[in-house]
């Protein structure tokens, strides 16, 4: 497998993982603004609310990272500092804070209470790994 290949496959996964994340944490989130709101209409009520509504706000960041790994993998040349830039920034993201304030500390919150978070999260860090592991250009 070329080098290419190798990177996008491994952007690919990446996303996927991101993309288990950010489904876990929309469960989360919905339901809480259901709580809160009453039910959410229908998919293309919630999918208004992710992109407009200040209680969805803390997911976008993932939902960028997600996307910038798709674009990346999709690009012709993939410059290895894009990569590693990735891989750093997902690192960042997926680290939970109890003390923090925004996504840390709400993701801190979904991995200790779903399970669904947690073995998402186990999935994407490991993308991450094999991200950070994938071969450079010479």
């Amino acid at each position: 497998m070329t080098d290419h290949r190798e990177k996008s496959v491994r952007l690919f996964a990446l996303r996927e993982g991101l993309l288990a994340v950010h489904k876990a944490l929309l469960a989360i989130a919905r339901a809480d603004y259901e709580a809160e709101n009453g039910p959410v209409a229908g998919p293309g009520a919630l999918l208004q609310l992710l992109i407009h509504d200040e209680h969805f706000a803390w997911l976008h960041a993932l939902s960028e990272l997600a996307a910038r790994a798709d674009e990346l993998a999709e690009e012709d040349d993939i410059p290895d500092a894009e990569v590693s830039a990735l891989a750093r920034t997902a690192t960042e993201l997926l680290t939970p804070d109890e003390a923090g304030t925004g996504f840390p500390v709400r993701y801190f919150h979904a991995l200790q209470t779903s399970p669904d978070v947690v073995m998402a999260h186990g999935a994407a860090r490991r993308s991450i790994e094999a991200l950070a592991a994938a071969p450079r250009s010479a």
